[in-house]
């Protein structure tokens, strides 16, 4: 397909990367459901950060502006009607390998919410940073990355944006390094390997276990930009909707920089009033992504979250256009 003509970055960055913009097409008919239909799309230049934002940028941050995460709040009970007053205790979700196999349609096996979990404790509160300062922040909600992204003068990517970037210029690749999940036999992201979620193959001291690994890790993408798949999940700006638009009728039609800025009115899946936050776009799978689970390590892969939700596999990164 032939792509409009890249912008130039007037100048450089300090830990950004230059994303020229261009026209391509948007999701994928092969995978998951939500991810289609495929449809051309086109993004104007911009910036983007060349990792997810790390444990060390997001104490910077805290340290400068005394900011307290969603996770470190006290709960409203307005929020959650019928909840015991007991449980609404400042907290978030933790993953836990099981013993054994277990139904993949019952999360509740491998995720619990544990109180005093938040990014300065990701794994409860008898966990720490101790040696996580290069690893991406995790247990941080929508609120706290769009709080992160104003305070560094920036912006959360559009789902658009992001997916354009995870590409990395690869016209419609499984991944972002292209369509052979290991070439040669080299891990190219940190996802799970084995049987999720009871079994675990390490590799060697960058995966000993389950879990986030520092940016960098593993090769960049064609725009250098790491850990655009696995690793973290990664929030953006948009609301979710279960499916894509359908594609114009022709190229010269593509949505130029296409963003949700509500919640779906008419998504019969989930409808706004039955949730008490409103869902966005999550991108790039992680650590926990799997073959046998949550195969959504790829450009065009994405989910919703609900906008109070910290997890330990969740993170961000930011953009400037």
């Amino acid at each position: 397909m032939t792509t409009i003509a890249q912008r130039s970055a007037t100048a450089p960055v300090r830990g950004m990367a230059w994303i020229g913009g261009g026209l391509f097409l948007m999701g994928s008919d092969d995978f998951y459901p939500e991810e289609r239909p495929v449809h051309p799309v086109s993004v104007d230049g911009f910036w983007m950060d060349e990792h997810p934002v790390t444990v060390a940028a997001f104490r910077r941050f805290v340290k400068a502006t005394g900011y307290v995460t969603v996770a470190e709040r006290p709960l409203d009970p307005g929020d959650y009607p019928g909840a015991d007053a007991a449980d609404l205790v400042p907290g978030a979700l933790v993953f836990q390998m099981t013993r054994g196999p277990v139904d993949l349609n019952d999360w509740r096996r491998w995720w619990s919410y544990r109180p005093g979990a938040s990014w300065r404790h990701p794994s409860g509160p008898d966990s720490n940073l101790d040696g996580l300062a290069r690893h991406p922040v995790t247990q941080v909600a929508h609120e706290d990355a769009r709080a992160y992204a104003d305070w560094a003068g920036k912006d959360l990517p559009t789902e658009a944006e992001w997916e354009f970037a995870a590409r990395g210029g690869l016209e419609s690749a499984v991944f972002p390094w292209g369509d052979d999940f290991a070439p040669k036999g080299r891990r190219m992201a940190n996802t799970w390997h084995g049987r999720f979620p009871w079994e675990y193959e390490p590799r060697g001291k960058t995966n000993p276990a389950p879990g986030t690994t520092p940016v960098g890790a593993y090769p960049p993408n064609g725009y250098n930009l790491y850990d655009m798949a696995g690793n973290v999940w990664e929030w953006t700006a948009d609301h979710y909707t279960t499916r894509h638009p359908d594609p114009a009728p022709s190229t010269c039609c593509a949505p130029r920089n296409p963003r949700v800025d509500s919640p779906p009115t008419n998504d019969t899946d989930t409808p706004p009033s039955e949730e008490p936050f409103p869902r966005r776009v999550i991108k790039g799978g992680s650590h926990l992504c799997a073959p046998n689970y949550c195969l959504r390590y790829r450009p065009a892969a994405r989910q919703g979250q609900s906008e109070d939700t910290a997890t330990c596999h969740l993170g961000f990164r930011c953009v400037i256009r």
